[in-house]
């Protein structure tokens, strides 16, 4: 019967014709419709067709599509021993040709196709009637894969004449459809060359512009690294100079003995010149006044002139400054304040050139060592608002009995204490104790 596989509708028979059933059977996009058949119509026996044993119009679908044609070409030169000169269709005819026959091209062939082809001969084997294969024959064609399907199908036992010719006839239309899709292939293949050209050349110049970027940005690189290393060494001249500078001035220190003592010294002197400084404009204030007043005055009385001039001595007695407090490297005690002036109350000691030493009145310090401190000074300063009344008491009749001088400081500030001192115009002459009651 005729077969029709690409389509839904089989083609018509004479028996359908003749108005005998019809079965249809459905296993694939396509169908198979085929009209019951007796079995001498059915292929018998269980051997595989040759190529030589298919029809001729099967030889030139399955030349062209089963086998390649570089590996057609050489089953041609091994079969003629030599290498063929003829272009691709005169060898693609000749092969056609030799294969409706027995000869030593054909079997070339026909050895090539059987061993390119097992897998799908293997599975065409479990088909056992024509239907099934040509129900399998549907699939791979759907597919796409109809190269090996084509040929174990054609060469199959139950493949009989009218599924061979259906089967040509889809080849045929599938080459033709595969013809065209690959019209459209090349036309896209074409339209994407066409784009990736274009592409391309925006790519070139794309790179073009970033290798201009990266060649101005490595030659800011480079300078800011130049940049860089000249700071450092600047940086590394800077700090030896300052490493050799410091050890100048501490060879300095060290050569220069008591320095320490010489800036006390020289801060002192600063501000005695500023106080001499400042006594030197009142004096000047004062006579500049006089000679106003004598300007002015020329016909007062001698008795107003000399109160002018009595008040002018008594303004000079008045700021003439008092000889500063002397200690002459005696030691001074001082007896407890706060832990935090303990610096300052030393500061104010050793300018008035006194040496300092320091008890806190039993807070820390051992209070038998009080006795020792005491003993070992020359003068004592006792901090009232910042001592235990054990070491006061114990302080107070120290001196008693010693008849060594003791100030007393009710504020625990070093300001106090300078004020205190600078009251003394004669260091270490005699005991000052304040009354009982205090």
């Amino acid at each position: 019967m005729p077969y029709n596989l690409l389509s839904s509708s089989p083609l018509v028979s004479p028996a359908m014709a003749a108005g005998a059933p019809v079965k249809t059977t459905s296993g694939a996009p396509g169908s198979v419709c085929h009209a019951p058949h007796s079995p001498s119509q059915e292929a018998s026996g269980s051997r595989r067709r040759r190529l030589w044993d298919l029809e001729a119009h099967c030889h030139c679908p399955l030349v062209g599509v089963c086998l390649p044609m570089e590996v057609l070409r050489r089953l041609v030169n091994k079969a003629l021993g030599g290498s063929a000169v003829a272009n691709d269709y005169e060898v693609h005819a000749g092969a056609v040709s030799e294969s409706a026959r027995r000869c030593k091209l054909s079997e070339l062939m026909q050895a090539d196709l059987e061993t390119r082809y097992l897998r799908e001969i293997r599975v065409f084997k479990e088909a056992k009637s024509a239907l099934a294969v040509a129900e399998m024959w549907v699939r791979h064609l759907r597919g796409g894969d109809v190269a090996g399907a084509f040929w174990a199908a054609l060469t199959h036992p139950r493949c009989d004449a009218p599924l061979r010719d259906a089967m040509c006839k889809d080849l045929h239309m599938f080459q033709h459809q595969a013809g065209a899709g690959v019209r459209l292939e090349i036309a896209r293949f074409n339209a994407v060359a066409d784009e990736n050209a274009l592409l391309t050349r925006e790519l070139g110049r794309v790179q073009e512009r970033i290798s201009r970027v990266m060649a101005q940005k490595t030659t800011e690189v480079d300078l800011l690294h130049a940049e860089l290393l000249r700071v450092r060494a600047d940086n590394i001249a800077k700090d030896s100079r300052i490493l050799f500078l410091l050890q100048d001035l501490e060879a300095a220190r060290a050569s220069v003995s008591q320095w320490e003592e010489k800036v006390r010294l020289q801060k002192k002197l600063d501000r005695m010149a500023q106080r001499q400084q400042e006594l030197e404009q009142v004096n000047a204030d004062l006579r500049r006044k006089l000679l106003t007043l004598e300007r002015a005055g020329m016909d007062r009385s001698r008795g107003q002139k000399e109160v002018a001039e009595r008040m002018l001595t008594d303004s000079a007695v008045l700021l003439e400054p008092k000889a500063p407090l002397q200690l002459q490297q005696r030691v001074v005690l001082c007896v407890g304040g706060r832990s935090g002036n303990i610096a300052n109350y030393r500061d104010v000691v050793e300018r008035v050139g006194g040496r300092f030493a320091h008890h806190d009145g039993g807070l820390e310090d051992n209070a038998s060592v009080l006795d020792a401190s005491l003993a070992a000074a020359d003068l004592v300063i006792c901090q009232t608002g910042c001592i235990s009344h054990n070491a006061y008491w114990r302080v107070k009749d120290f001196c008693k009995r010693t008849g060594k001088q003791c100030v007393y400081v009710e504020s625990a500030s070093a300001s106090s204490l300078e004020r205190k001192l600078q009251t003394l115009s004669t260091p270490i002459v005699q005991d000052v104790f304040p009354e009982e009651s205090s």
